[in-house]
């Protein structure tokens, strides 16, 4: 294990990250390259453990390494779900042989992957997926149907949850693999949206390929896998923005663009969709208002002060998530209960942003100015109480393991 030296102090961190930004930030370099320079000096993720690209450091140290990387205007580690999922389950789950083979693709951006657990009748109830996998000689040979799979048509790898035992027991025939995208028996279809985005795929998988050595955790131990990626997905659908980044992988097309082009100040807020899964709405609503105060009614000034409370203590919920680890009883629960709070605020921020709008609020709005931008989230936001496990889930998460209540029979 390698050694590190002890975590500095909050101001310390800001400070030598802001000096190291000086010396190694160039925005005429890559995307890519950038993404390397931050890998290798363990600013990408330096939550994860110093042996695997990052410096040991809890989730309110990172904010700090985050909110640095914003303020300097710099891109952020790659976006999506390698560093969001993929890795945390690999670092808990997975071999030495997986974790070298995965992560720093993962923490570099070379590779970009998407998650295929949701079928078309296993969504909230995900143990009844069908998708299977059948060993043949020495590969597994796996059929089934994935839907609402981020950015899959986008993906190098994928989570792929497939039942890998002919007796089916629900939650103990379960194997996590992890899937090469790019192979034949791989049919990626998007799924247009009303925003007119196809954020959202469905995937049919037609004898295609998996090894034992893509095995995460365990043959038919993938429900226990699982559970790790999807505490995961809560927490980071429920917690902070992020620095701005870019899409991973080559498919992506960003790895050899111009690094400058992806600061703060260039990309901004360029999507009702980002503001949904940024759920940090409040700034823009505020902006809005100021543009047309005509519109700032009592109903609509309420609304934008309870916006702000509700962002306020989803983000307290975060923090707390980040300073108590797993000392408090709670503490697996506060994903939920942060995912929750920022579903509430997206559909409280769409609400404003068309009592903003008025009658505007009725005509489409084909750009991407700030009015733009409000009709996108109005026609995305439904999809927040949705995407990482509904609400409804998610109240029984609390209801059963924080309350105490009776396992739901409905």
């Amino acid at each position: 294990m390698t050694e590190v030296a002890p975590v500095p102090e909050m101001d310390e961190i800001a400070e030598e990250l802001s000096e190291w930004i000086r010396d190694n930030w160039d925005p005429d370099i890559s995307l890519g390259e950038w993404w390397e320079r931050l890998a290798f000096a363990r600013y990408a993720v330096p939550r994860w453990p110093a042996e695997w690209f990052g410096r040991d450091w809890t989730l309110k140290q990172s904010h700090i390494a985050t909110a640095t990387l914003r303020q300097m205007k710099v891109p952020g580690p790659p976006a999506g779900l390698g560093i969001m999922l993929a890795g945390p389950t690999l670092l808990a789950h997975g071999s030495r042989a997986q974790k070298e083979r995965f992560l720093l693709e993962i923490v570099t951006g070379r590779s970009n992957w998407c998650q295929l657990f949701s079928e078309p009748g296993a969504g909230s109830d995900l143990a009844s997926l069908r998708t299977r996998a059948m060993r043949q000689g020495d590969c597994w040979v796996i059929n089934g149907q994935k839907v609402w799979t981020s950015n899959g048509q986008l993906a190098d790898n994928g989570m792929l949850l497939a039942r890998t035992s002919d007796v089916e027991s629900r939650h103990h025939d379960i194997t996590w693999f992890a899937f090469d995208m790019n192979q034949p028996g791989v049919d990626v279809r998007p799924l247009r949206e009303m925003t007119g985005r196809s954020l959202f795929t469905e995937v049919f998988i037609d004898g295609a390929i998996a090894y034992d050595e893509d095995v995460v955790g365990g043959l038919n131990a993938g429900w226990s896998v699982a559970r790790t990626t999807l505490v995961n997905e809560r927490e980071g659908l429920g917690g902070a923005g992020g620095a701005v980044g870019g899409v991973p992988g080559a498919r992506g097309g960003m790895l050899n663009s111009r690094a400058g082009d992806f600061t703060v100040a260039s990309v901004g807020q360029s999507s009702g969709t980002s503001l949904v899964m940024k759920g940090r709405a409040c700034n823009s609503m505020r902006q809005l208002a100021r543009q047309r105060p005509d519109s700032l009614t009592p109903l609509v000034r309420d609304r934008l002060t309870s916006l702000y409370v509700l962002e306020e203590v989803a983000q307290m919920t975060y923090r707390r998530l980040a300073a108590e680890g797993g000392r408090n009883p709670s503490f697996n629960c506060l994903g939920s209960i942060s995912k929750m709070l920022s579903a509430r605020s997206t559909k409280l921020a769409r609400d404003l942003g068309m009592s903003l709008l008025q009658a505007e609020g009725m005509l489409w709005a084909n750009d991407r100015s700030l009015a733009g931008i409000m009709h996108e989230h109005f026609l995305f936001s439904p999809a927040s109480t949705i995407y990482g496990g509904t609400d409804q889930i998610q109240s029984n998460i609390i209801a059963e393991r924080v309350l105490g209540l009776p396992r739901d029979s409905s």
